[in-house]
């Protein structure tokens, strides 16, 4: 069975990806799809005969979707736990959930159920010093650097009270507060 990154290495070229995606369609006509990738019929014959020894393409030129299922259930299931955040006063569920949403200081997405929603802005909170008075440009500013749409952070953290607006000065009034 192929590792997780053996397939991405596999799957990142634009040529062999075209192969897979073509047999999960059926099975792989090698001058037809050679014609219609503009590359010598060669070529594409190597790469299925690379796809083949790698397991990705069974004998009669189809996909193997017992193969990516095999891959797929060797992925990570959970982020682990990133063991500073349940240091620094994260429950170990509310750890998982930044760790999901969260690729490095990144947002990866705004999360839709409430709760997790709820850890993400409490952590986005945290950028905010308690008792200091910011612009709405500052509170972009800081936003945009986790996540594109820095607007709806912003509402989010004012509709849950993490942070109070008056006359486009805003100002941190919930969420943890650190221990100094």
């Amino acid at each position: 069975m192929l590792e997780p990154g053996e397939y991405l290495r596999i799957a990142v070229d634009p040529l062999r990806l075209a192969v897979l995606g073509r047999a999960a369609a059926g099975p792989v006509d090698v001058g037809s799809l050679a014609g219609d990738l503009g590359v010598a019929e060669r070529k594409v014959q190597e790469i299925v005969g690379r796809l083949v020894s790698s397991g990705l393409l069974r004998s009669d030129l189809t996909l193997d979707r017992d193969a990516l299922r095999a891959i797929a259930r060797s992925l990570p299931q959970d982020p682990p736990i990133d063991p500073d955040l349940v240091a620094r006063g994260w429950t170990e569920e509310e750890a998982r959930t930044l760790g999901k949403f969260f690729t490095g200081s990144r947002l990866k997405q705004i999360p839709t159920q409430r709760a997790k929603r709820l850890v993400v802005l409490e952590r986005l909170a945290q950028e905010f010093e308690p008792g200091r008075r910011y612009q709405e440009k500052e509170v972009n500013f800081t936003l945009q650097l986790f996540h594109a749409d820095y607007a709806a952070l912003r509402r989010y953290l004012v509709d849950e009270e993490l942070m109070t607006r008056a006359d486009g000065v805003y100002w941190r009034t919930g969420g943890r507060f650190p221990e100094r």
